[in-house]
């Protein structure tokens, strides 16, 4: 287990203490929950009642001490949103926006184990955004698209990552896109999952007729074309 180190006042956490930076970034992001919260967190700024629904599993001392510990090493922090909406709500720094290719590559090293929902599994469409967003990036155009699946709708952003320190759209988020999309997928989540393991490519599916294709957009169609 790791070891609580010397630490400066008011600035206390645990450390493998080994000058490694795996290790560093685990000191981090490592513990249980951190990195399901930054997922949560990429798709924009979520308050923390939002945060505790799509986070099942998760008690509410848990969910507040890992938004602490987040928030004092730089990952997250919250904010005011201003009238009318009034709330507070917890964003990524542009430090916790670099944890986006540590998702994205831990999303496909899980896909393969996505064979199918255990009984106390639980489902939310965004959660497929991650993988299925590395898939559409590999068709080679740019846009925003929307997924619509049995458990309802995310979109993601392909070609527009964020830029660290800049105010940049989400790479994906919950339901439809707030400012519109070019490109729209509807399709079964067991097809979603089945894309996210790779069975079959996108264009395979969108041939065979388990993906329908509508928009204009430059994804819409590099599918419609291969």
């Amino acid at each position: 287990m790791p070891r609580q180190p010397h630490a400066a006042p008011g600035r206390s956490r645990r450390s493998y203490d080994q000058y490694c930076a795996a290790a560093r970034a685990l000191d981090s992001v490592g513990d249980r929950w951190t990195l399901l919260i930054a997922r949560e967190l990429l798709a924009g700024p979520r308050r923390y009642t939002d945060l505790h629904t799509d986070l099942p599993g998760v008690s509410t001392d848990m969910l507040a001490s890992r938004l602490k510990d987040m928030e004092r090493d730089g990952i997250a922090e919250r904010r005011r949103l201003p009238a009318p909406a009034a709330a507070t709500v917890y964003t990524l720094t542009a430090r916790g926006q670099e944890l986006l290719p540590v998702l994205d590559a831990l999303a496909e090293w899980g896909a393969g184990e996505l064979a199918g929902p255990g009984p106390t599994d639980a489902v939310r469409a965004h959660w497929f955004a991650l993988p299925l967003r590395r898939r559409l990036a590999a068709l080679g155009g740019t846009g925003t698209v929307e997924a619509y699946v049995d458990e309802g709708a995310f979109h993601v952003r392909v070609g527009q990552r964020p830029v660290a320190g800049q105010d940049h759209p989400e790479p994906y988020g919950d339901g439809p896109a707030p400012d519109g999309s070019d490109t729209r997928l509807t399709l079964s989540t067991d097809t979603c999952a089945a894309l996210v393991r790779g069975d079959f490519t996108l264009t395979d599916a969108v041939r065979d007729g388990r993906v329908r294709v509508d928009g204009e957009g430059e994804i819409a169609e590099l599918l419609r074309k291969r």
